[in-house]
């Protein structure tokens, strides 16, 4: 029973606590802005040109096969004399080929570093932050029953300001 009691005992003090809430316009007396310096952090896109080597490697298959050919040529006139002349003229051919080949490779190592560049467009993103002095907020001087105080508010108020007003005993 003494449980019941007090929960009636403390939703009556709640009720009434509640009930003591009440709201004045209070005039207001000074605005001055607070400004305040606010970091913006924004994406850019920065681009430049770099000059870049053009690879200029040739892909042509005659200077290979005329190796092949001469070396084919040699081969033959070497074994001209033997009975398998044949043998000899696919080996020569073959040796021939291989160093036309390697010619081939040292003539494109010597082109790719020749002195023609290109210009390619080069772009990244940084974060850039910028700095702006900026209003954010109020402080606002008012005045209620005769005392002044003092608040921050987000928006500029008028010439008066709501207040609540809360009555209860000391």
């Amino acid at each position: 029973m003494w449980k019941q009691n007090l929960l009636l005992g403390a939703a009556l003090v709640s009720a009434n606590t509640m009930a003591d809430v009440r709201y004045a316009d209070a005039p207001v007396r000074s605005v001055e802005p607070i400004v305040e310096t606010v970091s913006y952090v924004e994406p850019k896109e920065r681009c430049w040109f770099e000059d870049v080597p053009v690879s200029t490697v040739s892909h042509s298959a005659t200077t290979p096969l005329l190796g092949a050919l001469i070396g084919g040529a040699i081969g033959n006139a070497v074994g001209h004399k033997k009975r398998n002349k044949q043998v000899g003229a696919v080996v020569g051919a073959l040796i021939g080929g291989s160093i036309a080949a390697d010619i081939s490779r040292e003539e494109g190592r010597h082109r790719v570093a020749s002195s023609r560049r290109a210009r390619r467009e080069v772009c990244e993103v940084v974060d850039e932050t910028s700095y702006r002095r900026e209003v954010t907020g109020y402080l606002v001087t008012y005045e209620y029953a005769g005392q002044t105080y003092q608040s921050r508010m987000r928006k500029r108020p008028g010439d008066y300001v709501r207040v609540r007003v809360t009555v209860g005993p000391a």
